[in-house]
């Protein structure tokens, strides 16, 4: 397929995407987003939350936001806004406590979905432009972490047998501290840049040489290294957004492009390419294999796309080999080995503007 034919596609895609997205608008609450168009909002008015959240940010993504008129787009930000407490946390009040489980341990559910929710939030209110002024963000639930113990012990607590869910807490928590540096004026500048050097400290000694990853485990199948390297996705968003070097970048690069370009399931189709995009973006090494591999999958997604505009999720695929197997809901991966590495090489990364839209594109793309 030549370029111009292939970027006609794309252009009709994003058109698809788009009018599909839009689509989802309900009459009331004005300025929400059904999730799908199964999604009965008398019944589940919560899911209401995610699903605006979701719609902005795609809108956002596809340069679409202009299709919403501006006192659409107000009704919008007012409507998140509604589901704010005083301290800053988003919340779905049809998610109960007693009915909700994500991980063990007490408060550990309810601290991952806070965090979940209020980083979309602030994400797709950023998109639209409604975080100035009087709805200029409240974060004084993450002010905790500005004390150096307090991060220090949290992130001890993180647990590494589950990277791809502890990458969601850390790029949620790192968005919330990047929103604090963002008012030079602001008096927590300070705190939340060295909070944000301890993060990326963190990070530092606990990346795995062998693959640029982190968790536990990651050499021993090819399940435990896809779900690291799907963690991996959310967490390589604080080096890019402080223009910090990462390290073994050869390696994490030869893992993504032994992935399959056929397509999986939304999370790890969009994390390899996620990662391999700014990679390219910021070394030379496998550039052509790298634009060949991106070539692929983006060709594989066009056709995925349903004639609606919406792209189903499809029962999941093993993403460890470039055949690609049938696998089970559990998300089990084949044992497929990465392609070796020629060796570490470290990159620095290209700074970029302060805020959450881009770790929360990463959060959004990881689920």
């Amino acid at each position: 397929m030549s370029d111009t034919a292939l970027a006609d596609r794309v252009d009709r895609a994003l058109e698809r995407a788009t009018h599909w997205l839009l689509s989802m608008r309900v009459a009331e609450p004005r300025g929400a987003f059904r999730t799908s168009p199964l999604h009965d909002p008398a019944r589940w008015p919560g899911v209401l939350l995610p699903g605006t959240c979701d719609a902005i940010l795609g809108l956002a993504v596809l340069g679409g936001l202009d299709r919403l008129a501006p006192d659409e787009r107000a009704a919008t930000a007012a409507f998140l806004l509604r589901h704010r407490r005083p301290d800053g946390v988003f919340v779905n009040p049809q998610m109960r406590p007693e009915e909700t489980w994500k991980r063990p341990g007490e408060g550990e559910t309810a601290a991952y979905i806070a965090f979940h929710l209020t980083n979309y939030a602030l994400g797709a209110l950023d998109a639209l432009g409604a975080l100035d002024g009087p709805n200029r963000p409240v974060l004084t639930f993450a002010e905790r972490y500005l004390e150096p113990l307090v991060l220090e012990a949290w992130l001890a607590r993180r647990d590494l047998r589950d990277p791809w869910l502890e990458g969601n807490n850390i790029v949620n928590l790192a968005s919330f501290l990047l929103l604090m540096t963002r008012d030079p004026a602001d008096p927590r500048l300070g705190p939340a840049g060295r909070a944000l050097q301890i993060l990326l400290d963190w990070h530092v000694r606990n990346q795995e040489p062998t693959t640029g990853f982190w968790g536990v485990g990651q050499t021993l199948d090819a399940q435990h290294h896809l779900h690291a390297m799907a963690g991996a996705t959310h967490d390589f968003h604080l080096y890019f957004e402080l223009g910090a070097e990462l390290g073994f970048t050869e390696r994490i690069l030869d893992y993504c492009l032994g992935l399959t370009t056929e397509v999986t399931t939304a999370c790890l189709d969009v994390d390899p390419v996620d990662i391999v995009v700014h990679l390219d973006r910021l070394q030379p090494y496998r550039r052509a294999d790298a634009h060949r591999w991106l070539r692929a999958k983006l060709e594989a997604l066009l056709a995925f796309q349903d004639v609606s505009g919406a792209s189903p999720m499809r029962e999941p695929r093993c993403a460890g080999s470039t055949a690609g197997c049938a696998a089970t809901r559990s998300r089990r991966a084949c044992p497929t080995p990465s392609r070796p590495s020629s060796g570490p090489r470290r990159s620095r990364s290209s700074p970029r503007s302060s805020g959450p839209s881009a770790t929360v594109a990463a959060s959004a793309s990881g689920g």
